[in-house]
This record gives structure tokens, sequence and C-alpha cells, in this order.
């Protein structure tokens, strides 16, 4: 990873791009593949909140680091951001790489898929510094080789995420307020799926896309579990003391786990409801991070 010097700029040479957090609403995990993938089926909506990314193009592929998350990244030499531009420049011949900055706003291991909505924002970057479509297909192939949360991130709207990652659905969802907690407790995603437990070979159900409507996806959303859920808890017990402390916030709708935690997440009917329940939650526990946010 590199911060050497760059060669004088402007602020019209500065590409930027939002890395919003992914949450899933549900995730079932319906099997495993005998390649060892699991088969995913996940509701996946993303927040007003995330981190920042920009790229000053050129020849030589760099990254540096800036914000709350960025020590803990920082002895990192394959970071996503470079991990998906390598991808997309083995795809693209001539691909003008350059210098990223990552403002790393968003905890890290905590299910809100940060790395990886990084590194969908480095593949927008390369691709508007490049004049390549948003559609072209060599993004979502490079996307699906850096992680099997990228393509949804690269789409970053709301989704119907399947199969490993690799198959993505456009959703229309009602937009919630929301209030995102993580008590600073890392989870390894690997450490939950090992304690899974599924045998390669397995299936164990099929997907379902969520109905239509505020109320009846609401209502929906409440019978559809995070499968991730209980190991994690098993690795993080602290989750119950999170799940407590939303469900006690007024307004609460739902308070369900986020990918493979140990975020919490809180939807409530608008965004005032949810700013006042975050106050009531970072009041009770300073040593949290939480955030109000809109998810859609």
């Amino acid at each position: 990873m590199s911060a050497t010097s760059l060669l004088p700029h402007t602020d019209s040479d500065v590409l930027s791009e939002r890395a919003p957090a992914k949450v899933n609403l549900t995730l079932r995990v319906l099997g495993r593949r005998e390649d060892g993938y699991h088969q995913l089926s996940s509701i996946v909506a993303f927040a007003g909140t995330g981190d920042r990314l920009s790229l000053i193009p050129g020849e030589e592929l760099s990254l540096t680091l800036d914000g709350p998350g960025a020590g803990v990244l920082g002895g990192e030499d394959d970071n996503l951001v470079l991990r998906a531009a390598r991808a997309l420049a083995a795809r693209v011949p001539g691909l003008k790489l350059g210098h990223f900055h990552l403002i790393k706003r968003l905890p890290v291991a905590a299910g809100l898929g940060g790395g990886s909505s990084d590194a969908a924002a480095a593949l927008r970057l390369l691709a508007r510094a490049n004049g390549l479509a948003a559609d072209d297909p060599r993004l979502h192939e490079a996307a699906l080789a850096t992680g099997s949360d990228v393509p949804a991130c690269l789409h970053g709207r709301a989704c119907l995420m399947e199969g490993r990652g690799e198959h993505i659905t456009p959703l229309a969802l009602p937009r919630f307020g929301a209030v995102l907690v993580n008590p600073r407790v890392p989870v390894s995603t690997a450490e939950v799926f090992r304690l899974l437990a599924i045998p390669p070979g397995t299936r164990r159900g099929e997907a379902v896309a969520p109905p239509s409507g505020r109320g009846a996806i609401l209502d929906w959303l409440r019978t559809e579990p995070n499968d991730l859920e209980p190991p994690a808890r098993a690795l993080a017990p602290v989750l119950g003391e999170v799940e407590a402390a939303l469900e006690a916030t007024p307004g609460a709708l739902l308070v369900r786990m986020s990918g493979s935690g140990a975020t919490m997440f809180a939807l409530y009917a608008d965004c005032r409801a949810a700013a006042r329940a975050a106050k009531m939650v970072a009041a009770a526990h300073p040593q949290w991070w939480v955030k109000s946010t809109v998810l859609g």
C-alpha cells in the first residue's frame, strides 16, 4: 500500500463516490455448493451512512487511508479497494488506475459490507475514469472476483441477492428510518459460517421474494430470519444486550442482525423516530458505535 507523494492536482481532477453501508434485512443460507460456497438469499438495503472513496486517475495504483477506521486497516497490503482495481485491470487492457483515498467511517468486520462497498465504489470510480458503461459485464466479473458481497454493493440499491452473491434482482423497497448499532466487537465471517456447519452438497430451501406494500413487507420481514445470527451470538454474546437496547426504544418496528454481525439494526417509521432512538442508545452505551440513518 503506497502513500507516496502525488503530482500536483486540482479539485477537478478528483473523482469521488459514496460507499454506503449494506444492511441485510433478511439472510437465508439455503445450502452449500460442492465448491464450498454457501447458497444465500438475502434482501439487501443500503444506508445513508458509509465510507467515502476518491480517485485521482493516473498510471500507478496506490491507496491512502483516513477516518476513524483507518488504523484498523493500516497494515493491509491487499485492501479490497486495491483488489477490486487489480481484478478490473486484469479484465480491461490498458485500464487507467490512479491514487485512491479512503475515508473509513464504518466499523470493520461489522456485517455492514464496508470493505465490499469500498471495493464497489472503486469499480465505479474506475469506470468513470475510463469511460466504461455502468452495465459493462467486466465490472460485475471484477466485483464477484473481489468478494461475494461486492456485486450487490456495485448495484448499490435495494435488491434480492442470491447464490454466492452473483445473482442480483432489483427491488423497490419502502424507505425506513434505521438505527445501526455495533458494540465494537469484531466477528469473523469465516468463523460464523464454520459454526453453521453446513456440509458441501446440502440444499435447505428456495429463495422467496418479498411482497409489495409497506405493511406487507414489514410483516413479511418479521417472519424471515438471518440464519447467521445464532452462530454470531455464540461468538459475541453482547448481541443480546444490543438487541434489548434497540427493542426498548420507542417505535422500533423490527430488530435484527445484519450480515454475519456484530451490527444490529432497528427499523422505524421515519428518520425522526430513528434519530430519537439513536440518542437513547448512545446515551446509555457510549462505548458502542451508534448511527441513525435511512434505509432504501
